[in-house]
């Protein structure tokens, strides 16, 4: 196991605040909006979360890396996020079934981060200033070269990020002679939506973000699934005619965070970037429909328009969190198609939601049982 030498790093905000910190994980530099994530335990899974693409991840927990890497908990192929902020950076790890240290991790997907970081006081300021672009680096001191380097990264208001992280050819995950079929559209899909929908007897079809209507209608699925994914959903207008098209067919249509956006757009409910974005494994949220409450897995910057959603006479606001009110959940009135903002998959946890994937199987079944009734009666007569 290597031990990183300790260098003098420095993260520096958009607005010009300077944060001092050590070096850890590969020497560098690295870009991004900064956005802090509350979850005390599944830093990996965070890692590895596709919708984290394009930010610069502040840690509030003080420990990470403590229980090292494991390859069984990842929700993608790499890693996402394009650095880390912590406090520890733990190279030493406890857990027997971890692989690596966080610092091999990091170093072999080229990834920097700064420790030894005040990092209640970098989320103490963002809370107070708003999300921002900021730079970290380990190789560069200068901090009027870093501002240069910094002015230069795009602002997440208007980015499509989903083309950069959705698979570039379709793929199979499940047992093919599985009860019900389903096409999901990859925004920036996690691994562990695709075992929740196995687990409950579906074998999906993933297709990459560009992917028509049509091709993915050409399978015959039984429902369709939109997945979470980065970036900016109104930067994204090709997709919201794709789902259109997709609800049109009258298949059970299930939505996830950037999904949610997605289907909110379909029904011209606008989106909007949130002045903090909520993301951990704590926040409260309420479901309407039968008044009971849910901890929920979050991680968004963009947020649905509750006035939009509350004028709009084929929506319902099914799901509402309850530290500031947003919207959490939405159903179409008319159509088999419902979709939430938080993360009902939840790796690593909670598990509060989960049931919103056998709501889906449920309306799959109920589809099918309505298709095979009209196929009967269409013989009798």
């Amino acid at each position: 196991m290597k031990y990183v030498k300790k260098k003098p790093a420095i993260l520096l905000l958009q607005d010009g605040k300077i944060f001092h910190g050590k070096a850890a994980g590969k020497i560098g530099t690295a870009t991004g909006e900064l956005c802090f994530n509350t979850g005390m335990t599944g830093y990996q899974e965070t890692f590895t979360d596709p919708s984290y693409f394009g930010q610069l991840l502040v840690t509030t927990h003080v420990h990470i890396g403590n229980y090292g890497i494991s390859k069984t908990e990842i929700e993608s192929d790499s890693i996402k996020i394009s650095g880390l902020v912590c406090k520890n950076f733990n190279i030493t790890y406890s857990r027997k079934d971890a692989s690596e240290s966080i610092q091999d991790y990091f170093e072999a997907q080229n990834v920097v981060a700064i420790s030894d970081v005040d990092t209640r006081a970098v989320v103490r300021y963002i809370r107070s200033k708003g999300a921002m672009n900021a730079i970290i680096s380990s190789e560069i001191t200068d901090i009027k070269k870093l501002k240069a380097i910094l002015d230069k990264v795009p602002s997440m208001e208007g980015l499509e990020l989903s083309s950069k992280v959705s698979t570039k050819k379709v793929y199979f995950t499940g047992n093919s002679s599985s009860k019900y079929k389903v096409a999901a559209l990859d925004l920036g899909i996690k691994k562990n939506i695709l075992r929740c929908l196995n687990e409950r007897d579906c074998y999906v079809q993933v297709f990459p973000m560009g992917t028509k209507a049509s091709e993915m209608l050409k399978w015959k699925p039984d429902g369709i699934f939109i997945s979470n994914g980065p970036g900016d959903p109104a930067a994204m207008p090709q997709v919201v005619e794709t789902v259109s098209e997709l609800i049109e067919s009258d298949l059970p249509v299930f939505g996830i965070c950037l999904g949610h956006q997605i289907i909110a757009q379909t029904n011209g409910i606008k989106t909007y970037k949130m002045f903090n974005g909520h993301r951990g494994i704590n926040h409260p949220v309420q479901n309407i429909l039968t008044g009971g409450d849910e901890i929920t897995s979050q991680n968004h910057g963009f947020a649905v328009d509750e006035k939009d959603a509350k004028k709009n006479k084929n929506i319902q606001i099914s799901h509402i969190n309850l530290n500031d009110g947003t919207v959490e959940g939405l159903r179409m009135k008319h159509k088999p198609v419902f979709c939430v903002q938080y993360h009902p998959e939840a790796s690593a946890g909670p598990h509060d939601s989960r049931y919103l994937f056998d709501d889906f199987v449920k309306l799959m079944a109920e589809k099918k049982s309505s298709v095979v009734k009209k196929q009967r009666s269409k013989v009798e007569a």
